[in-house]
């Protein structure tokens, strides 16, 4: 399963008022894990940033004034998202977003819903957590994710900061493998296999207790609970 992190940073806020995207910034995910793969660029909007929107972000119209047009990246952006699944923090402000820079390029694109489906983790959120803070930097409190450098909204940072928020909302990590998962050199201690002595003595089994038992449990139900019912180890009992 292939997942895209993403978030942007915009003029202000609507779109309709004729503000653009500044920033975009994407973050892989392969299986539940990060690749290392990302997308990040800075835009040239054409116009000038809101004050409201510039005490956000931080980021100037000069610094933006020798940055490429969307036009010029958007190829590399619909490549990098299409097939799919992007994952946003309140989604209909970024997408409408999006839409609204394709629809301006006047070049017949389909909207950002036909390249890849859409995942919003405020919905999310809010479904989880009724009547409580759901912003990002609330998440981060509420799931012991780390956002200290986070003085600004920045579209790569807020990407990396959702992605891990996203997977600890979600259960956690999706595997219990242990080993290295490089390549080439690197995975060779990984692969070679350590025969064990047949001398050995029997390893000694330590059987869980009702405690124990009771507190698995409940751990699986919290698991099927943040996953809408895709818990695969309740699945096996």
């Amino acid at each position: 399963m292939r997942q895209i992190v993403l978030d942007t940073e915009t003029t202000g806020l609507d779109p309709s008022q004729g503000h653009r995207i500044i920033e975009i910034g994407c973050v892989e995910l392969l299986n539940r894990k990060h690749t290392g793969r990302h997308l990040h660029v800075y835009l040239n909007p054409e116009r000038e940033v809101d004050a409201g929107a510039l005490e956000v972000h931080g980021i100037t119209d000069e610094f933006l004034a020798d940055k490429p047009l969307f036009a010029a990246i958007s190829d590399t952006f619909l490549e990098f998202v299409k097939g799919a699944e992007l994952i946003i923090h309140n989604a209909p402000f970024d997408i409408g977003f999006l839409n609204n820079e394709l629809a301006l390029l006047n070049k017949g694109h389909a909207a950002m819903n036909e390249y890849c489906s859409v995942l919003d983790t405020l919905a999310m959120a809010r479904k989880k957590h009724p009547g409580q803070k759901n912003n990002l930097d609330a998440l981060c409190r509420r799931y012991q994710v780390d956002n200290s450098q986070r003085e600004l909204h920045g579209a790569l940072k807020d990407a990396e900061i959702l992605a891990d928020v996203y997977l600890m909302m979600t259960g956690g990590q999706s595997t219990l493998g242990l080993g290295y998962e490089g390549t080439g050199e690197n995975n060779s201690a990984s692969t070679h296999v350590h025969k064990l002595a047949a001398d050995r003595p029997p390893l000694r089994v330590i059987k869980a207790d009702d405690e124990e038992l009771a507190a698995h449990q409940q751990r699986l139900q919290q698991i099927e609970k943040s996953s809408d019912g895709k818990c695969m180890w309740l699945k096996t009992e």
